[in-house]
């Protein structure tokens, strides 16, 4: 079974730097030569979008519940087999959320380095850590990562609180020209940067050149991650290919960027051809039997894309053909009538919905939910800050994975399904390939 080191990345909360870090681990050996396979925890575009370019190496998202057990087990066996070591960047705070990052490194038995932004504080930290680690007796702590120390006494400070059973891994004074940029629902994407982090990342691994490689995956002990047993299911549906065949459209540029790797890599797998193009600059979509506009960042772009009067005249035209059409969050303000900006300004979108987005500089929607189709159920996520007014009725709501109150609304017109949600596609590969196949008829829109 394949076998390789493993470290968990986790911090008591939000903020603490675990992606920034995670980053400098990931070059820092890697230009040492060591192949380095980061994961993120959770529902995440942007957090990986910027590990992948400081690892060299797609970085995959990990969630007991939606992606599920399955997934997860196969994804790191994948792993192990052609790696030095693998890291798994955790979300919110160690014990947050249901599953937590707890849950999932209990679930593998991967120790967990925690990440811990130290400033305004001292022999405190040690406090703090110790707590962690004593939480749960499945989840081994490895180690503290002490960030933003103001000097190398503080760091000693910490050091001497600790416990023996809990190390100081090491620890990075404050500097801001290791920081990583951010914007209302995280991090810049690393598309629209990545020059800029290029000089951060390599800064940031010369922090840790002071560290000696072999100690450091020393900490990450060796762990065997069972491959799953491939279902009949699977096998059959992967043997089917129910998507030879079919030419799949898919929004990518800086406005529709929020694409999971492991969603465009099984409608690969169940035989589509894949096609990208850029609503912001492109004047048409390629010939395609299927089109999915993925979320993103529309109200960045939204006058550009207000302006591409052919691209949506485009998008009218595909939608009026019969032809189906997956449109998630970002993507599903751009089919709306209207964007309307947080200073007020509307702007004109692709109008296959009457409706129209409102942005909103606080507040929204986030959480896992399964959304209720004809072509069946498919967990996934949503992450918004914006509302939709003026929208037909729904096709359904989603179901929410933790409370009983209705989720997003789904919508169907014609060939479009549209809503806020994220669909992470293996949770259910079948229906995917119902929805991109149009198996379930719908009439042509009427414009």
């Amino acid at each position: 079974m394949p076998a390789c080191p493993a470290l968990f990345l986790s911090a008591p909360a939000s903020g603490q730097g675990k992606t920034t870090i995670s980053a400098f681990i990931a070059r820092w050996l890697r230009n040492q030569g060591l192949r380095v396979r980061v994961f993120k925890t959770g529902p995440d575009y942007l957090d990986p979008q910027i590990l992948q370019q400081a690892s060299g190496q797609p970085v995959e998202q990990l969630d007991i519940w939606m992606c599920g057990e399955t997934y997860c087990r196969e994804r790191l066996a994948l792993a192990a087999a052609s790696n030095d070591l693998i890291l798994i960047e955790g979300a919110m705070g160690m014990f947050d959320g249901n599953p937590s990052s707890a849950d999932l490194a209990a679930l593998f038995n991967i120790p967990v380095a925690v990440i811990m932004d130290v400033s305004g504080m001292a022999q405190t930290a040690a406090a703090l850590v110790n707590g962690l680690a004593m939480q749960r007796a499945d989840v081994r702590v490895a180690g503290l990562i002490a960030n933003r120390c103001g000097s190398q006494y503080h760091a000693d400070l910490i050091r001497d609180a600790l416990p023996d059973s809990i190390p100081l891994l090491f620890s990075l004074q404050r500097n801001d020209e290791v920081t990583l940029p951010e914007r209302h629902l995280g991090l810049v994407q690393a598309c629209e940067i990545a020059d800029e982090l290029e000089p951060i990342f390599e800064r940031g691994a010369a922090l840790l050149a002071h560290l000696n490689a072999r100690d450091f995956l020393a900490l990450a002990p060796v762990v065997e991650f069972h491959a799953p047993v491939q279902s009949r299911d699977a096998e059959t549906l992967s043997a089917k290919a129910p998507l030879a065949g079919k030419t799949i459209a898919i929004a990518r540029d800086a406005a529709f960027s929020f694409i999971y790797s492991a969603n465009t890599g099984l409608l690969e797998t169940l035989g589509a051809e894949l096609r990208y193009f850029s609503p912001l600059t492109d004047a048409h979509i390629p010939p395609a039997d299927a089109l999915w506009l993925p979320g993103g960042y529309p109200e960045l772009h939204a006058h550009t894309l207000q302006a591409n009067h052919s691209m949506r005249q485009s998008l009218r035209e595909f939608h009026q053909s019969g032809k189906p059409i997956l449109a998630e969050c970002g993507g599903f303000l751009y089919c709306l009538e209207q964007l309307t900006q947080l200073d007020g300004t509307s702007l004109q979108m692709a109008g296959l919905l009457p409706g129209t987005g409102v942005m909103r500089d606080r507040g929204g929607c986030q959480g896992m939910q399964t959304a209720l189709l004809p072509e069946g159920e498919v967990r996934g996520h949503a992450h918004h800050r914006s509302a939709a007014s003026g929208l037909p009725e729904a096709l359904s709501h989603a179901r929410r994975s933790r409370h009983p109150a209705p989720g997003e609304a789904m919508y169907r017109v014609g060939s479009l399904t549209a809503g806020y949600l994220h669909l992470f596609f293996p949770a259910n590969p079948q229906a995917i390939a119902d929805l991109f196949s149009g198996a379930v008829q719908a009439e042509p829109a009427q414009l």
